[in-house]
């Protein structure tokens, strides 16, 4: 399978890596264009290519770019393809967003409206980038790590929970777009090594009201 990528940023990196390993083909991209990703091409044995490019390239493509920067993500080459959503919401980064910070909307539906011909899947968010690197265990082995996952559509779905066992971790589906709030940032999955009935259970007692205290996942 082809993957494309718009970011290169820790998460990015370590995607590609364990995804190259399992035999796909990946293009990363940036702002700052292909030349800057010469040290990466070679690390990881991937392509580089502009954020257009990658988003030509991938049969699913992968969005790990601060959230400030959704509305350059390129509508057009993404139209009838299944896009990862990686991002995050953080307000001192990315500036205050009214319909985040009121709950009326998730960060994915936010890039949903933003690419209304594209199936949104949120994946990958509520992982360091070191523990991506190095917490991928082989299908069930005992206290595999889990990752949630957040969609409409149940075939894409499918598709990018095959990715996450593929590369080394368990998949625990949190239910649609609507519900991806369960597991954004500071919820109490976010960022928290747990087994799948662990985690399972987490987002399931998680309510608007569940918050932990800022930074703390990364203690």
């Amino acid at each position: 399978m082809k993957i494309g990528i718009i970011g290169a940023g820790f998460i990015a990196r370590a995607l590609t890596g364990h995804a190259t390993r399992a035999g796909h083909e990946l293009m990363l991209s940036n702002s700052r264009g292909p030349q800057s990703l010469r040290s990466a091409v070679a690390a990881l044995r991937c392509k580089a290519g502009t954020v257009e490019e990658a988003a030509r390239f991938g049969d699913i493509v992968a969005l790990a770019l601060p959230l400030c920067n959704y509305r350059t993500i390129p509508v057009a080459p993404l139209a009838g393809k299944v896009v990862i959503d990686i991002n995050n919401y953080y307000p001192d980064r990315d500036g205050p967003i009214e319909e985040l910070d009121n709950g009326s909307i998730t960060t994915s539906e936010l890039v949903a409206r933003h690419l209304p011909q594209s199936t949104i899947v949120k994946a990958f968010n509520a992982i360091m980038a070191n523990d991506l690197e190095r917490g991928a265990l082989p299908n069930g082995a005992p206290g595999r790590r889990a990752l949630p996952m957040a969609g409409d559509d149940q075939s894409a779905k499918k598709i990018v929970a095959a990715l996450i066992d593929e590369i080394g971790f368990d998949v625990v589906d949190a239910g649609s777009l609507r519900e991806s709030w369960r597991f954004e940032r500071a919820r109490p999955a976010y960022c928290v090594p747990l087994d799948s009935t662990a985690l399972t259970a987490t987002l399931a007692a998680t309510t608007r009201s569940s918050l932990v205290t800022e930074n703390s996942w990364r203690a």
